[in-house]
Order: C-alpha cells, then sequence, then structure tokens
C-alpha cells in the first residue's frame, strides 16, 4: 500500500513543491486557421493543425463573461465532459483543451474549468482536429481556449429560483472565484454550491391485473440537493518547456426527499405513510501533474487522489386508520470509495509522426457496511439479515498503451493506439472472491477535411467500462419495495466502437454536425435472475446501441433576423439486448430511445437586452426487473422563456420561466406476483403529478 501511495500522491506532492518554490464573419463561421498563423500566441495548437479561429469580438453580441459562455456559443459545437466516469485517467476523451493541454481532474468538469477563465483574458478559441494533436484519444472537432491571465481578476454569479408548488426557495446556488498571476504562478480559487430544489404531488392509482381498483394514493414530493465545494489549482511554467500543475478540490453533499403518501382502499381503510431520505458526506481530490523534456521528447508524470464518503438513512413507516400495529422499515448505508491514480507519458517526435507511450496504474476501493432494519410492534426498529450488504471491492488495475498520430497531407490525418489492460478483481465479506483480467484496448481514426466547408473523422476503438462497485453487493430500495442481490462474478462491459462525425459550415447561416455511433457490447450489465429466486445486477451476454446525433446552429441575420440564433441537439437511439428471462430483445434497461433541445436566442441590436425560449423532451425506454416493468419520466415537454438584460450596473441579469406549458412527473409500472412475463400481475401503478412552473434568477459579474 505504501509503494501505491508512493507512486500516486508522490506525483501531486512534487508538484506542490515546484510551484510553492516559484512562489519566493467571424460570429457565424470564424476565420480559418491557416489565415490567422502570422503571430501564434502561447497555448495555440493551430502550427500542427488547422482549423477555424473565433476571437473575443466574435462573441460580442452575448456580452460573455467567462470562457464557458464562449465555447457554448461555438456554431455546432457542443462540450463533452469525458473524464467524468471513465475508466481511471486513460487516453483523452474531452473535446475541450485549455492552452494545448488535457484537463486531468476527475471531480470537476471541463465546464467547471472554463467559467473561471474570465472571458477578458481569452485571446482566441481555436477548432481544431483532433487527430492532428499530440494528444492520443483526441478525435472529432476539438476546441482549444487560448487564454493568458496576465492580472487578478475574480468572477461571481448568484442563482436561485422558487417553485409555487411543494418545494423550498433556492436561494445559495451559484459560484465566486479569482484568478491571477504572480510572476509565472498562475491561480485559481472558487467557491461554489451546485444545488436545486425539486417536488411534485398528484394521485396514483393500484390496480389489479383485471383493472380493479386497490388503492387510491396521493403523494407530495419535496427535496433538494446542496454540494458546497472548495476549489484551487495552480499552474508553474519554469521555462525550458518544464511545467507543473496542482489541483485541489474539497466538497460536502448535503441530500434530502420527503415523501409523504395517503392511501385510500375501497373498503375505507386509510393509510398514511412517511417516506424519508437523507445523504452526507465529503469529497476530495488531489491529483497534480509535471511535465518536462528529456532525450528527444517530454516526459509528464500525473498523480491523482480521490475519496468520497456517502452516508445514507432511508425510512418508511405506513400507518393505518383502523388502530392496526404501524410497519415500516430502516436502511442505513455508509459507502466509502476512493481511486489513486498514477500516470506516465512519453512523448517524442519521429519520421513526421507524433508518439506516445503511456503507463498508468490505478487502484480503486469500496467499503460498504449496510443495515436493515423493520418496524416491530413497539415502535423500535429491530435489524434483520441482509446477505451481501456488507463488504468490500477493489481493482488494481495497469494498462500500457502506444499511439502515434501524424498528418498524411493538410486534409488528412491519422491516429492508431495500441495496448492493454491487466486488472485484479477482489471481493470481500460473504461472498469473497478474486479474480484476474487480461484485455486489449486501442483505436485507429482518420480525419479529413475535403474542402467546401466539410470536414469528417471516423474512429474504431476497443474500450473497456467502468465498473460500479456497488452492483457487487446488496442493496434496498424502500420506496419501491425491491432488493438487488449481491454478484461477486461481476466483470467490466467491453465494447467495439464506431464513430463517424461530419461536419458543414454553412457560412454566414450556421454550421451543422452529425454523428453516428454504433457500438458492439460484450457482457453487457443488467439485472439478472440469481438462483436463490431474487435478481442483482450481472452480465447477461452481448448487446448493440445505434445512435444519430444532430447538432445545428442556424443564425438570423443572413435573412434580415439581426442578433437571432437557433440551436438544435437531436438524438435518436436503436438498442437490442437479450433479455435474460425470455429470451426476446429489448432496448436496454431505462436507457435513452430519443432527444430534442430546441433553443431560440435573439440579442436585441442596439441594446443590451437578449430574450428567447427553449424546448426539451426525450423518452426513455421501460426499466426492466425479474419481476417488474415500468417506466418514470417527466413531460411531455419542458418549454421555458428568458429575458437578459447584459448591463444592469454593469451586471448580466437574467430571468427564467420554465416548464410553461405544464409538464408533469410520470410513473407506472406492472408488478408480477412471479417471474414475468408468464406469471399473473400482482398490481399495476400508475402515477401522475404536477411538478408546477419553475421561476429562475441569476446575476452574474467581474471584479
Amino acid at each position: 500500500m505504501h509503494l501505491r501511495q508512493t507512486l500516486c500522491a508522490g506525483v501531486a506532492t512534487a508538484a506542490f513543491y515546484l510551484i510553492a518554490a516559484s512562489t519566493s464573419a467571424h460570429a457565424a463561421e470564424g476565420s480559418e486557421g491557416e489565415a490567422a498563423n502570422a503571430e501564434l500566441p502561447k497555448g495555440s495548437v493551430l502550427q500542427s493543425a488547422s482549423g477555424r479561429v473565433f476571437l473575443p469580438e466574435d462573441f460580442a453580441q452575448f456580452a460573455p463573461r467567462n470562457a464557458l459562455d464562449m465555447v457554448t456559443r461555438v456554431p455546432g459545437f457542443t462540450i463533452n465532459d469525458g473524464n467524468q466516469g471513465q475508466r481511471g485517467l486513460g487516453q483523452a476523451n474531452q473535446n475541450v483543451i485549455v492552452n494545448g493541454d488535457r484537463f486531468s481532474s476527475k471531480s470537476a468538469s471541463i465546464r467547471d474549468q472554463l467559467s473561471r477563465i474570465s472571458a477578458a483574458d481569452v485571446m482566441r478559441i481555436e477548432i481544431i482536429d483532433g487527430n492532428a494533436l499530440d494528444i492520443p484519444g483526441l478525435s472529432g472537432q476539438v476546441a482549444n481556449v487560448v487564454y493568458r491571465a496576465d492580472k487578478t481578476s475574480g468572477q461571481f454569479s448568484w442563482r436561485g429560483g422558487f417553485r409555487p408548488h411543494n418545494t423550498d426557495p433556492q436561494l445559495i446556488g451559484g459560484e465566486i472565484s479569482l484568478s491571477g498571476k504572480s510572476g509565472q504562478l498562475e491561480y485559481t480559487v472558487a467557491l461554489s454550491n451546485d444545488n436545486e430544489r425539486f417536488g411534485a404531488d398528484g394521485p396514483t392509482l393500484i390496480t389489479a391485473g383485471d383493472e380493479t381498483l386497490i388503492e387510491t394514493q396521493f403523494s407530495r414530493f419535496k427535496g433538494g440537493f446542496d454540494n458546497p465545494r472548495l476549489s484551487t489549482s495552480f499552474s508553474r511554467d519554469f521555462g525550458s518547456d518544464v511545467s507543473a500543475n496542482l489541483n485541489l478540490s474539497y466538497q460536502e453533499r448535503f441530500v434530502n426527499r420527503a415523501e409523504p403518501e395517503t392511501g385510500l382502499d375501497p373498503s375505507g381503510l386509510l393509510r398514511t405513510r412517511e417516506a424519508d431520505f437523507e445523504d452526507r458526506g465529503p469529497r476530495y481530490e488531489v491529483g497534480g501533474d509535471i511535465a518536462f523534456p528529456a532525450g528527444p521528447g517530454t516526459f509528464k508524470l500525473i498523480g491523482l487522489e480521490r475519496f468520497e464518503r456517502s452516508d445514507t438513512e432511508s425510512v418508511v413507516v405506513d400507518r393505518f386508520s383502523d388502530g392496526r400495529d404501524s410497519t415500516g422499515f430502516r436502511f442505513e448505508q455508509l459507502n466509502e470509495v476512493g481511486e489513486r491514480i498514477g500516470r506516465l507519458e512519453y512523448g517524442w517526435q519521429m519520421w513526421a509522426i507524433d508518439w506516445q507511450i503511456s503507463g498508468e496504474a490505478a487502484f480503486n476501493r469500496l467499503n460498504r457496511s449496510s443495515q436493515l432494519s423493520r418496524l416491530d410492534p413497539a415502535g423500535t426498529f429491530v435489524p434483520i439479515p441482509l446477505p451481501g450488504g456488507t463488504g468490500g471491492v477493489t481493482e488494481d488495475r495497469y494498462e500500457t498503451i502506444l499511439s502515434a498520430s501524424t498528418k498524411l497531407s493538410p486534409a488528412v490525418s491519422l491516429q492508431f493506439l495500441g495496448g492493454a489492460e491487466f486488472s485484479t478483481i477482489e471481493q470481500t465479506g460473504m461472498t469473497e472472491n478474486s479474480r484476474s483480467f487480461t484485455r486489449p484496448k486501442g483505436s485507429a481514426a482518420i480525419g479529413w477535411k475535403p474542402g467546401g466547408g466539410w470536414d469528417a473523422s471516423f474512429e474504431v476503438s476497443r474500450e473497456v467500462g467502468q465498473l460500479s462497485f456497488g452492483d457487487f453487493l446488496a442493496n434496498v430500495s424502500l420506496n419501491t419495495d425491491n432488493q438487488t442481490g449481491a454478484n461477486s462474478e461481476l466483470v467490466p462491459m467491453q465494447s467495439w466502437n464506431f464513430d463517424l462525425e461530419l461536419n458543414k459550415r454553412l457560412g454566414a447561416f450556421g454550421s451543422a454536425k452529425l454523428e453516428v455511433r454504433h457500438a458492439l457490447f460484450e457482457d453487457f450489465v443488467d439485472f439478472f435472475p440469481l438462483r436463490s429466486g431474487g435478481e442483482a445486477r450481472g452480465n447477461i451476454g452481448n448487446a448493440t446501441r445505434t445512435q444519430i446525433e444532430l447538432n445545428t446552429t442556424l443564425n438570423g441575420a443572413p435573412i434580415g433576423f439581426k442578433g437571432a440564433r437557433l440551436e438544435v441537439r437531436a438524438i435518436q437511439r436503436w438498442m437490442n439486448v437479450t433479455d435474460p428471462l425470455t429470451g426476446e430483445d429489448r432496448p436496454f434497461s431505462g436507457d435513452l430511445n430519443r432527444l430534442l433541445n430546441v433553443n431560440f436566442r435573439h440579442d436585441i441590436p442596439s441594446s443590451d437586452w437578449a430574450w428567447g425560449s427553449g424546448l426539451f423532451t426525450n423518452d426513455t425506454a421501460p426499466f426492466v426487473r425479474r419481476r417488474e416493468i415500468g417506466r418514470g419520466w417527466e413531460g411531455p415537454a419542458f418549454v421555458s422563456l428568458f429575458a437578459e438584460h447584459k448591463d444592469v450596473a454593469g451586471l448580466t441579469v437574467r430571468a427564467t420561466w420554465s416548464n410553461v406549458l405544464e409538464a408533469r412527473n410520470m410513473f407506472e409500472r406492472t408488478v408480477f406476483a412471479g417471474d414475468r412475463p408468464s406469471a399473473p400481475v400482482l398490481f399495476h401503478e400508475r402515477m401522475d403529478r404536477r411538478i408546477g412552473p419553475i421561476f429562475r434568477f441569476s446575476v452574474s459579474g467581474n471584479f
């Protein structure tokens, strides 16, 4: 264990000491990179990859406060946060880089980093071909944000709101950050609170298989979360291509949910339910990297340590009007999750090819203790057995990858990655087990810029999915009366992925991007039946998924509607997996079928006013378990309206009215008396709850 700590945390420590020591028509399309290369600022990557360039004046009509405001306004470009949820650090998979470098954090997203870069410090945004960069793993369109922070600057944003029904007001959301430079040391300190309030109320009908009424229910759902976080980042350029970065963050999580319910059966029996849930716990991350020249190339060492504790309690108690004993359960769970990563990269150029060899060691762990209790007639919760609910899971994983990137011509680029990972998974508790695996990984990608405003990329990759360690152990959902068993034989899902991306610039009208993705999964993870009669998360065989996604940005200026902009994002998926119970093909349980997100914005010329609207709707596949099938959704569609003033005493003020068309919170399921689908229906549940209008306000500024 000491060697692992030294390997992973030592890099971050070294970065800390190095840094501490150092302190004693553009609006529619941008311009072509080749035409803007006369004096490229530090951090530019256009020396090796041609592309479009967007300058600060291209975003002037939006009065951006930070780099995030600017990147989200690049026509046809959608940010992919990538790192969060991926297996280790691995190869780069975000489509945004900053000053030519990837962002090596897992707790903070690239959106967090961009929101802390003042718009006044941004020199340019380059949209380039990821294949042509010397950052393995990138393909398709990549945004490089080039900025320079020469002085101290601050930003703040306050986000609040309220809903007329069922919720407390949202008062303390937002962020304040300070960025600056002292000598060659750049720093950022940010205090933020990502929070939300939510709720719904309405009836639920419980009916038998023949639609005979069993119970009429009314529930009132109310909840919210707050995630206060302190984040700092430091970077130091020592000259001679030596640099170091250090990222630190600490966060507390507060989640609560209450869902009181009344139920009336045909005989007149009244049931009242108290249902409460709480989740508390801290999270921290320490990460750092050091880059320095060595021989013909550059070494980069990266270290990261993450830890999260989650302390949850769920209580459900039913009381009856006829005086019978109350019934109920309490479920308590403590999860401690950690990840420790050490990564080495060495890159060099040879034969006009950018080479990199990388090695990564990642050590993941979960320790869980669970306690299920039943309410006895005396009103005391008495512990009852929960087999497989307490235990631990660890994975020690090692990976090595060799990559090569090159440009065959100004129009064609290639990238190849190949290697393997070696892992050992161990489980403790009632179902002790240990297994080791060796799996190939890699990808091949080609980028093509045929001219005429077109560019395209195609990638084939072999990936190993990330495991959810909680799936190894037993779990309980009191509100739905479901229990998931333990499974010590779970293995990571693997997939072959085929991704095509086509981009077309439409001149002054805007741009369009089409993505076609096809995946072939092995060891697909879903619920599967246990021989004991229960169910668990496990590997159920092969599966396929095809996705088509369209991103379009259209400007109104060419048709005389100056300042107007329409953005459309549409996704359609086709999924197929064999149900382990029925043997029939079906979509992935609870996965997305389709999505449509349309946003319109009009920045009124010669004024500081903007207004707009949005529409969001999606459809998900039914969730499937051993003895039930159902679906939860909100809709049919969320429509919003907003008004914004970009200079109220130097501040940007925005008001939004969401859920204009009164979308509702819906849930339905069918529960069987035995294994579906042949077992008789135990009951149908149909819920239809009011959400109501949502009013949000924000104020942002710089100092």
